[in-house]
């Protein structure tokens, strides 16, 4: 699915791509067409019987997969950076500060159990790849919970992280 949505990505990438306000929005990007068409694709499976490969290994192999991005993506990091972009550091202090503080003040409006709030908060920075992890170590029978809230985290981080690329844009000016 995923060469299915790189191309379909880079189809609709060039439809945008002679409009300048879409190079603006990142519309002309084939990579950000490529993340919403796997991303639309996965949440539509997950109604479907595909979501029973799960069963069959399809979770482990798309586990391996997540190390090998994560990898991909470390190898390319500049450890000098975080002295020449201190601001950018704060400003992901003061988000995940932001976030402690939602989660906390959720939890006790809606008085969830722990359980809830370390899963939810793991599946919102963490994803499907480490809730369960969280979820188990509560009881070995909510691993499906957190595999439910690591996925949805992906799928609302997904649109959530454009809009708020779009707010810091316009704050930016």
């Amino acid at each position: 699915m995923v060469g299915v949505a790189h191309f379909i990505g880079g189809q609709v990438a060039g439809f945008f791509a002679p409009y300048s306000w879409a190079v603006q929005y990142s519309f002309a990007s084939s990579f950000f067409w490529m993340v919403v068409i796997i991303t639309l694709i996965g949440v539509i499976f997950s109604f479907t019987k595909i979501r029973r490969l799960d069963h069959v290994g399809a979770s482990k192999i798309g586990t391996v997969f997540i190390f090998i991005l994560i990898a991909a993506i470390g190898m390319q990091i500049n450890l000098a950076g975080i002295v020449s972009q201190w601001r950018l550091l704060l400003i992901g202090l003061l988000w995940m500060s932001i976030h402690v503080v939602i989660i906390f003040a959720v939890a006790r409006i809606i008085r969830a159990p722990f359980f809830f709030l370390a899963v939810g908060s793991n599946a919102n920075t963490g994803g499907a790849s480490s809730a369960p992890i969280v979820a188990t170590a509560f009881h070995p029978s909510l691993a499906p919970v957190g595999v439910f809230l690591g996925i949805l985290g992906y799928a609302v981080g997904t649109f959530g992280g454009y809009i708020s690329t779009q707010l810091m844009r316009l704050v930016v000016g």
